[in-house]
């Protein structure tokens, strides 16, 4: 299910700062993403903060790939994955939208890296999975509401192109 036909880019650009508020209210930078986009492919917003749930602090608090950034693979996924195990063409145009996508990302945040983004050195601690407290020193020294709308406008921008080249060839 693909409901990019009928919705306009000014729509598309109010869901950029839904995604920021979703962070703000509290949800990881991967729900955040998917859970402004979602219902476009018949998601619900829960199940699709459910999906994004893991992702937060760059994969289950372990600083790995931004959450933002699993939000645009999530999405993309929805948008253009393939359904059958072997279609091996489907596969890959959906692997050319995420790496189009994710260098976009790397281009305007420096990184994909949770932990390069937040400036972390060293090894991550074991059993740190316990979430941040979110308070406004929190918000206040993190780059992720920043990461979230950039993830957002960039997957917005990716609908957008889509929606403008589907209407050319029809």
């Amino acid at each position: 299910m693909n409901n990019i036909d009928n919705i306009s880019n000014e729509e598309l650009d109010e869901r950029v700062n839904r995604a920021v508020e979703n962070f703000m209210q509290g949800y990881g930078c991967c729900q955040s993403v998917v859970a402004a986009f979602a219902d476009l492919y018949g998601f619900t917003d829960k199940q699709a903060k459910q999906i994004g749930a893991g992702f937060g602090g760059g994969v289950g608090r372990l600083r790995m790939m931004c959450g933002a950034v699993s939000g645009i693979v999530t999405l993309v996924g929805m948008d253009c994955g393939q359904t059958e195990g072997d279609d091996r063409a489907g596969k890959s145009a959906c692997y050319k939208v995420v790496q189009e996508l994710l260098e976009k990302s790397k281009e305007e945040n420096g990184s994909l890296i949770c932990a390069e983004l937040l400036g972390l050195k060293g090894p991550i601690p074991k059993n740190n999975y316990v979430a941040s407290e979110r308070t406004a020193e929190y918000y206040k020294k993190r780059p992720c509401a920043a990461k979230v709308e950039s993830a957002a406008k960039i997957f917005a921008e990716y609908l957008k192109e889509k929606k403008a080249k589907i209407a050319n060839d029809v």
